[in-house]
């Protein structure tokens, strides 16, 4: 049988876990345009005591892969990570294949991290292909027979869930995501293509109108028991 301090201390603490989820949700449905976003469940667990916790979980699922007219872009089909670096060497990883050609004619990121270890691409070329195993090949003119300028990487983890978020929709490797293995001889890149987000627009918003719901109930209950507190702390006052 609780008291009432415990019930306030217990209802405050659920409050918090529920507001936490509440942030988890708001953040997912704001990447639901963000391509390669993964998005994030927040599981409650009540524990025996009658306290909530959470356990936060990245959905690695592939999102749907949508067609574009940008030869820049590119899709994993599969599972999978490109591995980018920074301008200080920093190696992350990402599957936002909404590249383009920086200075000197590398392929980088939006916010200009090195795709792989440098693949540059003549500016004056014809055109440029990227083939499903991520050779990157050049024609000079029409006509011309392509050559191969580089490879974009497909890196893979045993564990991708241990892999910790970054900014930019960039993730670090971890010591519980396993080691990096270097994929090859796979058809897993689509020219022309991005993956979008993963995040379920109507089942986020579900989730969040059942959560504002507890999330009120929870506040009412609180109020009830520090209303209750306060008139018997009145009564021994009086």
């Amino acid at each position: 049988m609780y008291n009432l301090q415990g019930i306030i201390s217990k209802g405050a603490n659920n409050a918090l876990i529920q507001f936490e989820r509440f942030g988890q949700i708001a953040n997912n449905l704001s990447n639901v345009n963000t391509n390669g976003y993964k998005g994030i469940t927040f599981e409650q667990i009540l524990k025996e005591d009658g306290y909530l916790t959470g356990a936060v979980r990245t959905d690695y699922t592939q999102g749907s892969i949508r067609i574009t007219s940008n030869p820049y872009d590119v899709a994993i089909d599969g599972p999978g990570f490109i591995p980018v670096v920074s301008p200080n060497g920093e190696v992350q990883y990402t599957r936002d294949g909404a590249f383009r050609q920086g200075k000197n004619g590398y392929l980088v990121t939006s916010d200009g991290w090195l795709v792989g270890e440098g693949i540059k691409i003549p500016t004056n070329c014809y055109k440029f292909q990227i083939k499903q195993n991520g050779d990157v090949m050049v024609y000079d003119s029409r006509g011309d027979k392509p050559q191969k300028v580089g490879t974009i990487p497909l890196v893979r983890f045993d564990n991708p869930a241990g892999m910790e978020t970054a900014d930019m929709n960039r993730l670090v490797a971890t010591e519980d995501a396993g080691e990096g293995r270097l994929v090859k001889n796979h058809d897993c890149f689509k020219q022309n293509n991005l993956e979008r987000s993963n995040v379920s627009v109507y089942r986020s918003a579900t989730d969040l109108l059942r959560l504002n719901a507890s999330m009120i109930a929870s506040m009412q209950m609180l109020k009830l028991a520090d209303t209750m507190y306060n008139k018997a702390i009145n009564i021994r006052e009086a």
